[in-house]
């Protein structure tokens, strides 16, 4: 046998894969492990289908990763279909010329990560060159496909993902990212186009960008995975995986229709979450955590979702996607008791989780800019009939005559709070930046939003008492995708008595919650000190 293949197909330590650094936002890639247990989630859930079936054994079985990078899917597929063929076919290079040529095939989502893909998997930047173990090919690209595309500009946006022409529209030599798997209208034909002939892919896995920055430098990101989901979808595969960011479970920018059809899938079978992504992309960041998802197209029921944390694995828990009265995917399975406690008591039954308008929290939240001044507003010193401004940076003073909104709420008692909580992701969390009093006679730029307006001083501190208990905080945490926290994430929090002030201890009390229960809000949630200044 070819001495190249036998390198090839033999384990490798260390693994080049998890020695290279990330190109970019757009381009994370896909730990060895990581890419190894979704492969794992896949041929359980192909064996459970199956009779018992090997995946690895069945030299039919066609694999897409649609948004290669590294090309570590690809080379563990191939990895696990030479062992699993091994007695079907036990000519090694025809074996492994066969899943090359016949089963395998990626797209690139730029030209380098084509040639890294191409190099991992076929030992060879050109699918047809000298030393590569595939011995069928007639093209470089073989079965890793990557063409430089162009966006379709209309009104200065791609139609397809978005994209600003204006960011993106860069010239004959720069990438485009103008992705091939999402810019079309017709899937199916565009697979023939890429590969020919009818191509019907019964496995599709993958780790798809994440978002296109719009001209924002990152702080307009559009997301774009979700895309890669859908199309993903149209092509009907048997089973689906694909790692993604989780802010899709309760928001993110543009993702509301992507949530609502994914939450209504019954083919979606098992979710793992990682509310920290360093748990599985050592060094990388990404708000709200990455999870990845099974979809199996054949078999319909209820979501298993498991939650991993620093390497500790929680109970699956099998449970709807969405539970009545929701729009939002209930990430933690210790959560979902205690928000249905405390929605039995509130409205006298749990089948729904759906509080009445009235007794939800975020109708006394403002929405952001709350009287009109965005963030970088500095105000002046004071002067006669001056409004106090809590900005950025400290206070200062500005007319009355320059609020535009909310001015029937200047002289009254309100809570101040960010709206961005803390930048980590790691438990137990703040959730919330810290909340202070706003006394009559005050307002807020854009760095605050503001709680209320309330009778009195004292109402007003009592607010405060919930806002930083570890119950509201934790129930905000159920709504809240990621660092911001505006009106949306109080949806789960019920409004109190304001004329008493609360503690944990009398929330327990009122909701019924067990030690074994209270065990985990304390090991999500950090508790607050009002006394002191700053975050906590």
């Amino acid at each position: 046998m070819n001495g190249q293949a036998s390198f090839t197909l033999r384990g490798r330590n260390p693994d080049v894969l998890t020695c290279i650094s990330n190109l970019s936002n757009d381009e994370v890639f896909t730990p060895p492990e990581l890419a190894n247990r979704m492969l794992d989630t896949v041929a359980e859930a192909w064996a459970a289908s199956h009779n018992g079936a090997n995946l690895w054994a069945d030299k039919t079985i066609r694999f897409l990763d649609p948004c290669t990078k590294s090309g570590v899917f690809l080379r563990e597929i191939t990895s696990r279909l030479t062992k699993g063929l091994a007695d079907e076919m036990p000519n090694l290079n025809e074996r492994v010329n066969h899943i090359l040529t016949r089963q395998v095939f990626g797209i690139g989502i730029t030209n380098l990560t084509s040639l890294l893909a191409r190099r991992s998997v076929y030992c060879s930047k050109h699918a047809n060159g000298q030393h590569s173990i595939a011995k069928s090919f007639t093209s470089d690209a073989g079965n890793i496909w990557f063409e430089r595309l162009k966006h379709t500009w209309a009104s200065g946006k791609c139609t397809f993902c978005g994209a600003s022409q204006t960011a993106l529209d860069r010239g004959a030599v720069l990438e485009t990212h103008a992705y091939a798997f999402i810019h079309t209208d017709n899937i199916k034909t565009r697979m023939a186009e890429l590969f020919g002939g009818n191509m019907q892919f019964d496995v599709i896995v993958g780790n798809p960008p994440y978002q296109l920055d719009d001209d924002g430098f990152g702080t307009s990101a559009a997301p774009i995975y979700n895309k890669f989901v859908e199309q993903a979808k149209k092509l009907e595969p048997r089973l689906l995986s694909m790692v993604i960011p989780a802010r899709w479970f309760s928001g993110g920018k543009g993702l509301d229709d992507f949530r609502a059809s994914m939450l209504k899938d019954e083919r979606l079978r098992i979710i793992e979450d990682f509310p920290d992504s360093n748990d599985v992309f050592p060094g990388t960041q990404i708000k709200g955590g990455i999870c990845y998802f099974l979809w199996d197209r054949d078999n319909r029921g209820n979501v298993r979702v498991t939650t991993h944390d620093k390497g500790e694995k929680n109970t699956p828990v099998e449970r709807p996607l969405l539970e009545a009265g929701t729009d939002v995917f209930i990430r933690y399975n210790e959560a979902l008791p205690i928000l249905k406690k405390v929605i039995k008591v509130e409205v006298g039954s749990d089948k729904s989780l759906a509080l009445p308008e009235d007794k939800q929290f975020k109708t006394l939240v403002s929405s952001r800019k709350p009287f009109g001044f965005d963030t970088t507003f500095k105000g002046r010193a004071a002067s006669k009939n001056a409004v106090l401004i809590y900005q950025n940076g400290g206070t200062s003073y500005v007319a009355r005559s320059e609020i535009t909104k909310n001015a029937d709420v200047i002289d009254k008692w309100k809570v101040f709070i960010p709206p961005l909580g803390s930048g980590s992701d790691a438990f137990p969390h703040p959730i919330l930046g810290k909340p202070f009093v706003g006394e009559p006679g005050s307002v807020s730029s854009e760095t605050y939003l503001f709680i209320g307006p309330f009778k009195n001083e004292a109402d007003a501190k009592n607010a405060l008492t919930y806002i930083s208990s570890q119950l509201f905080r934790l129930l905000v945490l159920l709504h809240k995708p990621s660092q911001h926290a505006t009106q949306i994430v109080y949806t789960f929090v019920p409004i109190q008595d304001f004329s008493q002030s609360w503690t944990d201890e009398k929330l327990r009390k009122k909701y019924g919650i067990t030690h074994e229960e209270w065990a985990f809000v304390e090991k999500m949630i950090r508790p607050m000190d009002l006394s002191s200044k700053g975050d906590d």
